[in-house]
Order: C-alpha cells, then sequence, then structure tokens
C-alpha cells in the first residue's frame, strides 16, 4: 500500500472505490458525511493527509454530489493537499454541450470549468460527448481521459462464452459496438434512432437474419430505456433465440428495468460505474491501470 496516495470516497460509490484503491494501491478511506434535516451536508475527511488525493465518486444524481464533492474539494485544498484528481466513472452534464433554444444553459462548458477549477485532473468513462472529440474540450485540465469500458465488456461475454450478434441501438453506439465486435470477430449492426420526446423514441432496425440468434443490444448509458424496449419489441417480430442488454451505465429510472423485462429482455447486464443490481462488469483494472500512470505523471 502506497501512503504518499489517498483514495477518498463517499459511502455510495465506497465498493468500487474500494476495489480501485487496491487495484493501485493507494491507502482508502471514506468521507463521513452527515446530512442535516434542511438538507446540507457535514463533511469529515481523514486529518493526516499526503500531497496527492484522489477523489472517487461517481455523478449520478448529481446536484446534491457536485455540492458535496466541491466541498471536500477545498477543504483538501486548503489542508495543503498540491495535486488532486478526480476519479468519476459516470460524468454528469455532458449531454447539454449547446443552446438549442434560446435562453437555454449550456451546461457542459459551465460544470467543465467548475470541475476544472478544483481538480488538477479527471479520469471518467465513456462520457456521453456529442458535437466534441476530446474531453479536455469539455473540462478544460492537464489531465482529462474518458476510457471506453469496451474491453472490460467484451472480455465479460468471452468469460461468460457468449457470441451473440451485437446491435447498436443508434449511430453514437457504434463505436462500442464495433470496439467490443473486434474483440472476438463478433457480428454487428447499428439500428436508427428517432428521438420524439424525452420518454418517447423511434427505433429503425437495419435489414439483418434476427431470426434464432442470441441478441445483445449495447449502448453507452441507459436513463428510461425506452429506447432499448423499443428495439426490443422490433426485434420480437423476428423470433430471436434471446435478446439481452449490455450498458456502461445503468441509469434505468422509474419502472425502466419492467419495461424492459416485459419487453422480452431476457438478461441485463452493466459496468458499475453506477452501484446498480445489474452490475456485472467491474472497472476497477480499467480506471487502476490509468489512475496509476497519472499519479505517476503528477510532480
Amino acid at each position: 500500500m502506497n501512503d504518499n496516495h489517498l483514495l477518498l470516497a463517499f459511502d455510495d460509490y465506497a465498493a468500487p472505490a474500494r476495489r480501485l484503491a487496491e487495484a493501485t494501491g493507494c491507502s482508502f478511506s471514506l468521507i463521513n458525511v452527515h446530512r442535516f434535516p434542511d438538507g446540507e451536508s457535514r463533511l469529515q475527511l481523514p486529518v493526516n493527509l499526503p500531497e496527492q488525493v484522489v477523489l472517487c465518486r461517481s455523478l449520478n444524481d448529481p446536484n446534491e454530489k457536485l455540492v458535496e464533492l466541491i466541498l471536500a474539494a477545498q477543504h483538501l485544498r486548503d489542508q495543503g493537499v498540491r495535486r488532486l484528481l478526480l476519479v468519476a466513472p459516470y460524468l454528469c452534464y455532458m449531454r447539454q454541450d449547446k443552446a438549442f433554444h434560446p435562453g437555454e444553459v449550456v451546461s457542459q462548458g459551465i460544470i467543465g470549468k467548475l470541475l476544472a477549477g478544483y481538480f488538477d485532473g479527471i479520469i471518467t468513462v465513456d462520457a456521453h460527448l456529442h458535437r466534441i472529440h476530446r474531453l479536455q474540450e469539455a473540462l478544460p485540465m492537464k489531465i482529462a481521459i474518458n476510457l471506453a469500458a469496451t474491453h472490460p465488456m467484451a472480455l465479460f461475454l468471452e468469460q461468460q462464452g457468449l457470441k451473440p450478434l451485437l446491435i447498436g441501438p443508434d449511430h453514437e453506439s457504434e463505436q462500442w459496438v464495433a470496439s467490443i465486435a473486434r474483440h472476438e470477430s463478433l457480428e454487428y449492426c447499428i439500428a436508427h434512432k428517432e428521438r420524439l420526446g424525452d420518454r418517447q423514441v423511434k427505433v429503425s432496425l437495419p435489414a439483418c437474419d434476427y431470426g434464432g440468434k442470441d441478441i445483445m443490444l449495447v449502448d453507452d448509458v441507459a436513463s428510461t430505456g425506452r429506447t432499448l424496449e423499443a428495439a426490443t419489441r422490433q426485434l420480437q417480430e423476428f423470433s430471436p433465440a434471446s435478446v439481452s442488454v449490455m450498458v456502461t451505465h445503468a441509469l434505468f429510472l422509474g419502472n425502466a428495468l419492467q419495461h424492459l423485462k416485459a419487453a422480452g429482455v431476457e438478461n441485463i447486464w452493466s459496468c458499475d460505474s453506477i452501484p446498480h443490481p445489474s452490475n456485472r462488469i467491474h472497472l476497477d483494472q480499467l480506471l487502476g491501470e490509468t489512475l496509476r500512470d497519472c499519479l505517476a505523471q503528477l510532480p
């Protein structure tokens, strides 16, 4: 264990953060949070701090988490921490990268600058980027690394002995689907999605032989699950052997899981970027390799 590097986490991401600390050899500690009846938080951090600290927190349900993260980061700076890294396996507020209507707030740039003001670097996984290609365009900091979960996903399929037909529900998913397919020379195809609202989508499947095949729908994030549900319902018309879902970030808001099961999804598997009952794929080795390199680079 390296006492020169401390990894701090919040209770909502304790287990994956502890695995990450073990993978990197960092000492580990939880931040104690007390929430007052009025919603304010009181944080308590370790007293004896090294010069390099890693804060690890996944930023789903972001509004409360961001405030606590900033409180912790500023306290660490005040206590003399010279280098501060953030590992946020799920990074919030990345969708809104432009104003689509007059008066809309472009949250991506605002949150990016906020985090850049407190941290020397960030490591995340499959950030939901649309019109930019590098994470540093959203987070102006020296170290801004956006990892892909495709290798752990591909290894998971290999370990399960699965060779399904992979389907991406829209053109944005092709980068993940193609990468996973290359690992074991799997077949894949990409559907077309038309978004009609926050909870309504239309999915058009490409011409392909789906009958009798095990099919895996692959995406970076499942929020309402409507896209995956629409694709599954269309697939049922072709009598596939099975339909499963594999995603990086498992939000599955509201009754999304029930809708997917009702549509005919047999298995739902996700990475542990967001703690969820569907977690089967750990990211500590992926994150750990990059985190070790980053810690070594910091002066």
